[in-house]
C-alpha cells in the first residue's frame, strides 16, 4: 500500500465519539447527509426541532470523520466540512474525531476515496448493504507517513485535482456551447425569409386523426413515441422508447406510418420534432404529420418546426400557462416560410452536417470526461503508494 511507510489501524489515529443531545422543538437545525461513492458530506435540509421525531441526535463538528452505518459499503462516508459544523445526524451515523498530531484530516479525506480503503469496507459483512459498526472502522488500516510528508502529498494532490477540475470545467463549457451551435445556425438560416414563399401550415400538411386501441395487436407491439423520446432542439429521436405494451398504455393513441414527422405540442419552447423511420403509435400530446405538400421536404419541415422563429410564434400563441400546449388550429394557422426545394435540400444538408459535427464533439467530450474521472483515482493510487 505504501513505500516504506508504517501502516496502522485507524483506531490509532481516530476516536469514536458517541455523544447525543436532546432536540429543542423551538430551535432550527441543519441536518447533513453522506453522499455515496465517497463524494462527501452535504446539507440535507434545515428543519425546526418540532419536525424531528427522534429527539436524541448527534452533533457533527467540522473535520470529523462521518460514516453511515448502512451506506458505508457504497461510499457513504466523508469528512464534515466547515459549513456543516454543528449539523445533526441520527444514531445511524458514526462520528470519529481525528488526532491531528498524527493524521492530517485532508490526508484521510483523500485516502478514503481510494480503492484500497473501499476494499477494506467491502470486506466487512456478507452483502453490499451489511451494516458497518464502529469497531470495523477502527480496524481499517491506513499508511501513515510523518505529518510533513502527509501535508506535502495533500498539497500535490490538491494541485493536480485543481488542474483536473479546470479541465473538467472547460469540457463542460464546451458541451454547453455545442448545444447552441445548431440553434444559432438555424437562427441565421431563418433570419431573412422575405424572398421565400409563405402559406398556412394547414394548407401544406395534415396530421393523423382517429385514435387506435394500443392494447390490441398490432398496435400494442409497436414502438410508443412521446415527447420524452425526442431530443430537445436537435430533431433527433432518442433510443429510450418502448412498445405500447411495455409502456402499459391503455388509452387511445395515434397510429403513424414509417418516416412520419412527429412534433411535440407540449411546452413548445423545448423544440421537439423528429422523423421516425419506423411505424409506431404516439400519444395525444404529439402531432403526427400524415401528408405533406410536394413543395416541402420532410426534413426541412422538421427543422422548420424547431427553428427559433416558429418556436417564438408557438410560445406566444400557446399562452403562458404552466404547461403551454399548441393546439392544431394554432399550428395550422402558422404562415410558414419556405424556399424552393433545391434551397431546402441545401439547408437540410448544411444543418445535418453541422449536427453531425456537434455529435462528434459531444462524443469526444464524453470520452474526455470519462478520462478525467479516472485521473484523480490514478493520482490517489500513486499518492498512497508513495509515488507522488
Amino acid at each position: 500500500m505504501s513505500n516504506g511507510w508504517p501502516v496502522v489501524p485507524l483506531g490509532q489515529v481516530v476516536r469514536h465519539r458517541k455523544e447525543f443531545v436532546t432536540i429543542d422543538d423551538t430551535a432550527e437545525y441543519k441536518r447533513c447527509r453522506v453522499q455515496l461513492h465517497a463524494k462527501g458530506i452535504v446539507l440535507r435540509d434545515l428543519v425546526r426541532g418540532a419536525e424531528i421525531k427522534t429527539k436524541d441526535q448527534q452533533v457533527c463538528w467540522r473535520g470529523e470523520f462521518l460514516v453511515a452505518e448502512i451506506d458505508a459499503k457504497v461510499g457513504g462516508f466523508g469528512i464534515v466540512p466547515e459549513d456543516l459544523d454543528g449539523a445533526i445526524v441520527s444514531s445511524h451515523y458514526f462520528l470519529f474525531t481525528i488526532d491531528d498530531t498524527e493524521l492530517d484530516r485532508r490526508f484521510l479525506d483523500y485516502f478514503i476515496r481510494t480503492p484500497a480503503f473501499r476494499e477494506q469496507v467491502n470486506a466487512q459483512g456478507s452483502t453490499n448493504y451489511a451494516a458497518i459498526r464502529p469497531a470495523h472502522v477502527l480496524k481499517y488500516v491506513i499508511p501513515l507517513p510523518p505529518l510533513p510528508e502527509q501535508r506535502r502529498i495533500v498539497a500535490k494532490v490538491e494541485e493536480l485535482a485543481a488542474k483536473i477540475e479546470e479541465a473538467r470545467g472547460f469540457s463542460s463549457r464546451t458541451q454547453a456551447e455545442a448545444r447552441f451551435v445548431v440553434a444559432s445556425a438555424m437562427q441565421n438560416v431563418w433570419s431573412n425569409t422575405s424572398p421565400w414563399s409563405r402559406a398556412p401550415l394547414g394548407t401544406m400538411a395534415t396530421t393523423v386523426s382517429g385514435q387506435v386501441d394500443p392494447t390490441i395487436r398490432p398496435y400494442c407491439e409497436l414502438p410508443h413515441i412521446n415527447g420524452e423520446s425526442m431530443e430537445s432542439g436537435t430533431g433527433r429521436l432518442l433510443p429510450n422508447y418502448r412498445t405500447a405494451r411495455e409502456d402499459g398504455v391503455t388509452s387511445g393513441k395515434y397510429h403513424f406510418r414509417a418516416n412520419a414527422l412527429l412534433y411535440s405540442k407540449i411546452r413548445p419552447y423545448l423544440r421537439k420534432a423528429v422523423v421516425v423511420p419506423f411505424e409506431g403509435v404516439c400519444s395525444a400530446d404529439v402531432y403526427a404529420f400524415d401528408t405533406i405538400s410536394p413543395a416541402i421536404m420532410l426534413e426541412f419541415l422538421k427543422y422548420a418546426l424547431i427553428e427559433p422563429n416558429f418556436t417564438e410564434y408557438a410560445c406566444r400563441i400557446s399562452g403562458r400557462t404552466r404547461m403551454p400546449k399548441l393546439n392544431q388550429k394554432q399550428l395550422f394557422a402558422y404562415q410558414m416560410p419556405f424556399p424552393p426545394r433545391p434551397e431546402q435540400h441545401r439547408i437540410v444538408a448544411y444543418l445535418d452536417a453541422l449536427q453531425a459535427k456537434v455529435d462528434s464533439l459531444k462524443a469526444l467530450q464524453a470520452q474526455t470526461a470519462a478520462e478525467l474521472d479516472a485521473l484523480l483515482p490514478s493520482v490517489l493510487d500513486k499518492a498512497f503508494k508513495g509515488e507522488l
